[in-house]
């Protein structure tokens, strides 16, 4: 059985070092450590702007560089294992300054001076990993020199256990194939994204998700639900607020919702699609 491409390296003119007995390539090459300093980084099949979009990666993420050409790197990310194409201009050397806080708002700025009328330098999302030195007037003072809102920031290992909280802090985001910020997201971004600042490690698709033992154990579809577990159908995913409600973000609606199960149930039954999966997260 071939390696997912999705979580490991490799290419036919190269590959990563580690997988080096496994995939044959032309090169084999150690990952250069680098971080995100791009608000949001887009992670593409291939290093072109109009390729698909497979992810987002936030600022202040660690990533692996494999190959650099052309403003793009070939990437990936140390948090989830996801490979893919991002801009050079999204990534900068390592620091030694360790992540001291998370960004635990859905949106909030990074900016020049502590100053609430400085024009921002970009925006960051719930979830961006920030390496503070300092505090002053109310902001976090970054060690790339920028500021953040103090108030907008939660200390690195406060977490949010309960991630349907957090997934409804997202309601109405648009719709966006590969999203995982306020500016747009898919049934997995969100779930991935709510169930990492509660303390998890989850992987990025539904279809991996559905199959991450580490979740939780797997319980007949039809089970009394409960707050938190989660629902797979073939190709989508939803978060249980009960044993009636749901939240996700659909290309029915075209945004992150709160809706009926019923409803929901019945969408898919006319398709011919059923809940085909249920993890209960512990």
């Amino acid at each position: 059985m071939s390696l997912d491409k999705r979580l490991n390296a490799y290419r036919p003119d190269l590959a990563d070092s580690r997988l080096k007995g496994e995939v044959k390539a032309e090169a084999y090459r150690d990952g250069e450590p680098r971080i995100v300093v791009a608000g949001l980084a887009d992670l593409r099949q291939k290093p072109e702007d109009q390729a698909p979009l497979d992810a987002q990666l936030w600022y202040g993420e660690e990533v692996l560089v494999f190959d650099e050409a052309k403003d793009w790197a070939w990437v990936q990310a140390k948090g989830d294992g996801y490979v893919g194409y991002t801009r050079s201009s999204n990534l900068g050397k390592p620091v030694e300054t360790p992540v001291s806080h998370w960004v635990s708002v859905p949106l909030t700025f990074r900016f020049p001076a502590p100053d609430i009328k400085a024009p921002p330098l970009d925006r960051l999302s719930m979830g961006a990993r920030l390496r503070s030195v300092g505090a002053k007037d109310s902001f976090l003072e970054l060690q790339d020199g920028g500021f953040v809102y103090e108030k907008h920031c939660s200390e690195e290992g406060v977490l949010e256990e309960d991630w349907a909280k957090t997934a409804l802090a997202f309601l109405d985001v648009p719709y966006l194939w590969g999203g995982r910020s306020t500016l747009g997201l898919d049934c997995s971004g969100l779930v991935q994204t709510a169930l990492l600042l509660a303390g998890r490690k989850p992987l990025r698709d539904s279809s991996m998700l559905r199959d991450q033992e580490s979740l939780g154990p797997a319980l007949p579809p039809d089970s009394p639900r409960q707050r938190g577990d989660l629902l797979f159908s073939p190709d989508h995913l939803v978060i249980a607020l009960g044993p009636n409600k749901i939240v996700h973000c659909n290309a029915f609606d075209l945004k992150t919702v709160r809706e009926d199960f019923t409803a929901f149930q019945q969408r898919l039954a006319e398709r011919g699609e059923e809940i085909t999966s249920l993890r209960r997260p512990a």
